[in-house]
């Protein structure tokens, strides 16, 4: 049998390497489309206001057909989030609230442990809102879609406490 050391080293070094970047992954600093929102309790609102445009042709679904409410998640995005919020400590009640001036949005946000909070019409609104409690310290991405692939449309976030 031969034994041909100078590839199974070459192979070895290239496995090792492999290895070594997926291990590195959850390092690496996330990226959101239009950046990230840090907020501690008693935060101002005016300061909690996040700015972007909507346009992707990925299917929400894929991330989570329903939220831990049973909502379900829809619309079409980027597959990159949209935003980051972090919250440095527990807060017991968030209000998340899209204005497009009227345009169809979906809201998807997905948390710590992958948790995921979904939302659509806000009332009589077309734009989408999620008002709930229980939001655990840590990193959420977040999501703002509309009802049809590809749709162009500038956006607000405002956040509330």
């Amino acid at each position: 049998m031969l034994f041909n050391q100078g590839a199974n080293f070459k192979n070895g070094a290239i496995a090792n390497a492999i290895v070594a970047a997926i291990v590195a992954l959850p390092v690496l600093a996330e990226t959101a489309n239009f950046g990230t929102l840090t907020l501690s309790p008693g935060f101002e609102s005016p300061r909690a206001v996040l700015r972007g445009s909507t346009g992707g042709s990925y299917s929400l679904s894929a991330i989570a057909n329903a939220d831990r409410h049973k909502n379900k998640c829809l619309g079409f995005a980027t597959p990159t989030p949209d935003h980051i919020i972090v919250l440095q400590q527990k807060f017991s009640f968030l209000t998340l609230q899209v204005n497009s001036g009227g345009k169809d949005t979906t809201l998807l946000v997905q948390g710590p442990g992958n948790a995921v909070r979904c939302g659509d019409d806000a009332g009589q609104n077309k734009d989408a809102g999620i008002v709930d409690s229980d939001w655990q310290a840590g990193s959420y991405r977040i999501w703002v879609g509309t009802l049809e692939p590809g749709v162009k449309s500038d956006y607000t976030i405002s956040v509330q406490e």
